[in-house]
């Protein structure tokens, strides 16, 4: 399925509030996983960390989802990362997208796994899941990340070895690139995790993090209010336990308009 080209009559019936944007590039991880950079509006702004609603035009009408921008707020483009779901409303349309189609955007960003709803602390743990990697994508490449945290410890757990390779890239990519590498050093750490193959590092986060192997591997303490915090996204069950853990251990949940130790995006789901 094509998007609808930016004609008149597609113009015409595109809602009031909604940015209709371009597609630049599409890359296709597995058949389950891609990623897509398309413009950015002029005057578009939010946080890093935030998500979007994002669509298509189907038929006659649009369909929106939840979708975090996994570009930093300072990049000129826009770029998400995208689950494939055969019989999804919008992600059965999206995952056949091409460069020079057009994706819908609502204007109003939002969110809660952005650095303001933390307080102060020395480490900063980004729990994820899946396709729930794609806020971290944004925030191991904004700058003030770094400013706020000694230590940024990534963790990204998926079912096979292929789809932990986005992860990897944007990691890579940091350190090839001059100014963020300068700016990261050696504060980024990433922690990959697989759950139906066999890799270095086996078996789901939650358990990782109840049975202190993740804390062995990586050579830090166990979590400690006082200096820890921790932002998680991912399935619904991985939110419930990790949640659970982070609060066993003294943590307590914050918000935009009341600053803590962890926070959940509860938006989404994958």
């Amino acid at each position: 399925m094509n998007a609808p080209a930016k004609t008149e009559d597609f113009a015409a019936s595109i809602p009031a509030g909604v940015f209709a944007e371009t597609v630049l590039s599409v890359q296709h991880y597995t058949d389950r996983l891609f990623r897509f950079r398309m413009t950015r509006p002029a005057g578009f702004r939010f946080r890093s960390g935030e998500f979007a609603m994002i669509g298509l035009m189907v038929g006659d009408k649009p369909i929106y989802r939840a979708y975090s921008i996994a570009s930093p707020a300072w990049d000129e483009e826009l770029e998400f990362f995208s689950i494939k779901v055969p019989d999804g409303p919008l992600t059965s349309h999206l995952q056949a997208i091409k460069p020079g189609d057009t994706v819908l955007m609502r204007k109003k960003p939002t969110g809660t796994l952005v650095l303001d709803a933390l307080t102060p602390g020395k480490r900063l743990y980004m729990f994820s899941t899946g396709t729930g990697i794609a806020p971290f994508a944004s925030l191991i490449r904004d700058p003030e990340t770094y400013e706020k945290f000694e230590d940024v410890i990534l963790t990204h757990t998926c079912r096979d070895v292929a789809e932990l390779k986005y992860g990897q890239d944007l990691v890579e990519e940091i350190r090839n690139d001059d100014m963020l590498s300068e700016i990261v050093g050696n504060k980024l750490r990433l922690y990959s995790t697989v759950t139906r193959e066999d890799y270095p590092f086996k078996g789901r986060i939650t358990d990782l993090i109840e049975n202190g192997k993740l804390f062995s591997d990586l050579g830090v303490p166990p979590l400690n209010p006082e200096i820890d915090r921790g932002m998680i996204c991912g399935s619904a069950a991985m939110l419930k336990d990790t949640k659970e853990l982070l609060e066993k251990a003294g943590m307590q949940e914050g918000a935009n308009n009341k600053p803590s130790e962890f926070v959940i995006e509860r938006a989404f789901v994958g």
